[in-house]
């Protein structure tokens, strides 16, 4: 399956403002690439890129005053199969984990599961199997939260979630990732592309989507509380501890968003 993807983005800028864009295909999928994935401006603008603690793909530039458009087109093969469910396989002790994946047990800045551990081990503690923990955090943040644009903030943090009972895509995958923490199971965020590939047409406008995976038997595997089931044609961008770490793009200074444009379509099998 081939996959047409892209972005345009506008930012009205009354000073000159350096910034950061997390705008490109994660490099485990450079591989999958059809045409070249390159962040373009207008006006055009210097631009170079370095691989971040995450190994995500960052790109600097400055932007001048006046309006700057950021924009790209391109396509990416995916194998278009429905995305792998986890065994459920008993926990692996924390001892046995890989030193590279006991960042994502602690708390961040949007995941703060220091706060919710008693809720936490109360309502899932007593589940046994990594697996069936996970299903069960999914059923209950999906069944809990109410999907709203309107009442999305970029401040509210999993805690916040859990008691407002609102949130967007990543409020899903925050509040989810700090349960799994909470209950030793290591979590990390994810953003990239989701299409409505398989599935009805989502009336709401294209967004870049937000995620999340587990380390369940020795892997990552890929987990959406938000839909909460299994979809395919997902794109990976970049992903970290929480939000934070994959920010599409930060302002060192002033930097108002006026236009924002995603398409991620299926044109071919």
């Amino acid at each position: 399956m081939i996959i047409q993807a892209g972005y345009k983005i506008s930012f009205q800028c009354p000073h000159w403002t350096p910034m950061l864009l997390q705008l490109n295909v994660h490099p485990s999928r450079s591989g999958d690439l059809q045409s070249p994935d390159m962040i373009q401006s207008d006006p055009p603008l210097p631009m170079h890129f370095y691989f971040d603690f995450y190994r995500n793909q960052v790109t600097r530039t400055e932007v001048p005053p006046g309006l700057v458009t950021f924009y790209n087109r391109f396509q990416i093969y995916d194998h278009g199969q429905l995305e792998e469910t986890p065994p459920d396989t008993a926990l692996t002790p924390i001892p046995a984990l890989p030193d590279e994946v006991l960042l994502y047990l602690v708390s961040s800045r949007y995941c703060d599961s220091d706060s919710l551990a008693n809720f936490a081990w109360a309502n899932f503690g007593n589940i046994m199997g990594g697996y069936a923990r996970v299903k069960a955090i999914c059923d209950f943040v999906h069944g809990h939260l109410r999907f709203s644009y309107p009442e999305a903030s970029p401040t509210r943090s999993a805690n916040d979630a859990l008691r407002e009972g609102t949130g967007v895509c990543r409020d899903f995958a925050h509040l989810s990732i700090a349960l799994c923490r909470c209950l030793n199971i290591p979590a990390r965020y994810v953003t990239g592309y989701m299409g409505d590939i398989g599935v009805p047409i989502d009336p709401n406008p294209m967004d870049f989507s937000g995620w999340f995976e587990v380390f369940l038997d020795g892997r990552w595997w890929t987990m959406d509380a938000r839909h909460n089931h299994p979809r395919t044609g997902r794109i990976v961008m970049g992903r970290g501890r929480d939000a934070a770490d994959v920010a599409i793009s930060t302002a060192f200074g002033v930097a108002n968003l006026v236009h924002f444009e995603v398409i991620t379509d299926e044109i071919s099998r």
